[in-house]
């Protein structure tokens, strides 16, 4: 099938890349291989905020005495709290989906990769098939970076979707950066009774925005008991017996500490793989 362009990605950049092409007259498609909406829609902005909204009601509750507000045992529904979540994702998605209906884009799952003479195939469980197009647009986002000392089992050394979608919360959690992600699951988590420490390897958390909001966030955090350690590293992590005992370079000093996970949160890499880049030049 031929298409005036093909969008390989569909979150933020993707579908709305595809939506305006369609409008402008192109034929368009756009390839996703897993959930419309991107990492922002489905694991990212959007289900990260539905966790927040969450433990700050819980938290206005937890103080409501403050406000002239009596309220007794109150506690968070950890399982409808995530579910919660994950059906604001859901929801955002179907709403991607109807759009790109509406607006005439046709919508291709599976994992694209780009062939000489202006050709994409797409790889499904099924079948490859492929297609055509005069313009192709990348918008492949990214995932959770790895480092070689602090590799993601999924179990106990998690990403973002894992601290998205557990079971249970644990007692007690070490999350490995603080920017963005590790900044609001140290917030979420913290709220709803988990012992939270943060490991950052610049001298303040949250280290690329000002230092005026760096400080006032740290005193924040502080004040709530998530204890904060910078100018450190992990040099490794032994989850070879129950939880995970992580090795913490510090300051001064080397340290070890005890805790049931471990959130890898430091940073994103691009999805570049697998593209066929190297051969369309």
């Amino acid at each position: 099938m031929n298409f005036d362009i093909i969008i390989l990605g569909s979150g933020p950049g993707g579908y709305v890349a595809a939506i305006r092409a369609s409008q402008l007259g192109l034929k368009t498609a756009i390839i996703e291989k897993e959930n419309l909406g991107g990492i922002c829609l489905n694991w990212g902005c959007i289900p990260t905020k539905a966790l927040l909204k969450s433990a700050q009601v819980f938290d206005y509750i937890k103080h409501a005495q403050d406000f002239g507000i009596t309220v007794k045992d109150v506690n968070a529904d950890f399982p409808n709290i995530i579910n919660r979540s994950r059906d604001v994702a859901d929801g955002m998605s179907k709403g991607i989906s109807f759009l790109l209906k509406k607006n005439k884009v046709e919508v291709i799952y599976g994992s694209g990769r780009l062939k000489k003479g202006n050709k994409v195939s797409v790889t499904t469980v099924e079948a490859t098939t492929e297609y055509s197009a005069k313009h192709f647009i990348i918008a492949t986002g990214a995932r959770s970076k790895e480092l070689p000392n602090l590799l993601q089992d999924r179990k106990k050394i998690i990403g973002y979707r894992e601290a998205l979608t557990l079971a249970k919360p644990p007692k007690k959690m070490i999350i490995v950066g603080s920017g963005a992600i590790g900044v609001e699951f140290a917030y979420f988590y913290n709220v709803i009774g988990v012992d939270i420490t943060i490991i950052e390897f610049m001298p303040n958390i949250v280290p690329i925005e000002d230092l005026e909001i760096s400080k006032q966030l740290q005193r924040s955090f502080k004040k709530s008991g998530i204890k904060i350690l910078t100018k450190a590293t992990v040099e490794k992590v032994d989850t070879s017996s129950d939880g995970c005992k992580v090795f913490i370079k510090g300051k001064k000093e080397e340290e070890t500490i005890k805790c049931d996970l471990v959130l890898s949160a430091v940073g994103i890499s691009a999805n570049i793989e697998n593209l066929g880049l190297e051969e369309v030049g």
